[in-house]
């Protein structure tokens, strides 16, 4: 059994279920305080993190991910149990196979090789990990760390993220930005009563009705060469008191903006506002910016060397994208690091019999540790 299968077998036995660690950071940590690495557990609340480096200087080149998982659902559901790591058919089979323990134990192997075969590299390597990725805020994760960061001055040139980016084959999609994420809870106040009598009453989901149909027509922008239009999408939308006989008092709506680089969220925030003060609604509205839209540009040192990477060792070129959801790398991308998503197949995560390819993830260490040669 390789390194890399048996470390990701291991990693996948703890039960890391958001923030829980489990004991996943103090073994990789151990790990690489063996190959020579300083290594800190930085706690904040309930989440624990570690930031592991080897060498001294500039430039410095990150990997980061983390070891935290989604619930399993029914376990019943599952052909294997979800924390006992399965071999079948060619696959590794387990929560977190793919997203996303599979490439922490390729990233924290190939930094093992890379520092055994250049121990006097130049500038500084690092693995950055949380357990706190998954989770609905990620308040005291990598977000936290980057805080610490920016306070302390810690330069990060470039930063290669471990989420499962590809489609159908190791290599064949990398992530080079995402879209920035903004939230809100609005709640919509109205005056309850009997439906029977609605002149006694006012409607809060009536009220909100038109400004909903704006809020879904609006135009945000038309985006641009690396980003898509922004998209605005209402996720939840509550109200009444299960009678049907009762005009409910209140509503409340979760509002979301996945949004590109052509917008900004100040702006996004007034423009919702103004619609809702058009429409003369009496309304509260929380806003939460979970993270901004960033941007490894063409032509940037480490996108080159992901994309060469992937055309060399994989033998396809790269599709380079913006798109899906978002990761941690937009908490790094903000120091002023060049951000590259390169990860396994993400076809099963978050699913029932989430999967790894095991002869992909055998391969993912050479792809990190050329990664790294080719830039320290």
């Amino acid at each position: 059994m390789s390194d890399v299968l048996e470390l990701a077998r291991d990693l996948i036995r703890r039960r890391s279920v958001t923030p829980e660690d489990a004991g996943c950071l103090p073994l990789l940590g151990g790990r690489l305080a063996r190959a020579g690495f300083a290594v800190e557990y930085l706690r904040y609340g309930d989440v624990d993190n570690l930031w592991a480096t080897h060498g001294a200087g500039s430039p410095t080149l990150i990997f980061l991910g983390h070891t935290d998982v989604v619930p399993s659902g029914p376990e019943v559901a599952w052909q294997s149990p979800p924390f006992e790591p399965t071999l079948r058919d060619g696959r590794l089979y387990g929560r977190g196979a793919a997203d996303m323990k599979g490439s922490v134990a390729a990233m924290a192997v190939a930094l093992e090789q890379f520092v055994a075969m250049h121990p006097d590299h130049r500038g500084r390597v690092g693995l950055l990990l949380t357990s706190d990725e998954e989770g609905p805020t990620n308040l005291d994760g990598v977000r936290k760390v980057a805080e610490r960061f920016r306070a302390t001055g810690e330069r990060i040139d470039w930063c290669v993220v471990g989420e499962p980016s590809a489609k159908e084959k190791l290599g064949d999609l990398i992530r080079v930005g995402r879209r920035g994420s903004l939230s809100g809870t609005l709640s919509v106040r109205g005056v309850q009563g009997h439906v029977a009598y609605p002149e006694k009453a006012l409607n809060p989901i009536h009220a909100f009705a038109p400004a909903l149909a704006e809020l879904a027509t609006e135009r945000w922008d038309e985006g641009n060469d690396d980003f898509p239009p922004t998209s605005f999408q209402v996720s939840n939308l509550n109200a009444g008191t299960g009678a049907n006989n009762v005009i409910p008092g209140g509503l409340v709506a979760a509002i979301n903006f996945r949004y590109c680089t052509a917008s900004r969220a100040d702006d996004l925030r007034a423009r919702t506002e103004a619609i809702l003060q058009r429409h003369g609604l009496d309304y509260v509205l929380d806003w939460n910016l979970s993270g901004m839209p960033f941007l490894t540009p063409p032509g940037g040192v480490l996108r080159e060397t992901v994309v060469a990477v992937c055309r060399e060792l994989c033998g396809i070129e790269p599709e380079q994208s913006t798109g899906g959801g978002t990761s941690d790398g937009r908490f790094i991308a903000p120091l002023g690091a060049e951000v590259v998503e390169l990860g396994p197949v993400n076809a099963s995560i978050h699913k029932v019999d989430e999967w790894v390819d095991v002869a992909e993830l055998e391969r993912l260490p050479q792809l990190y540790r050329a990664i790294c040669e080719r830039l320290l």
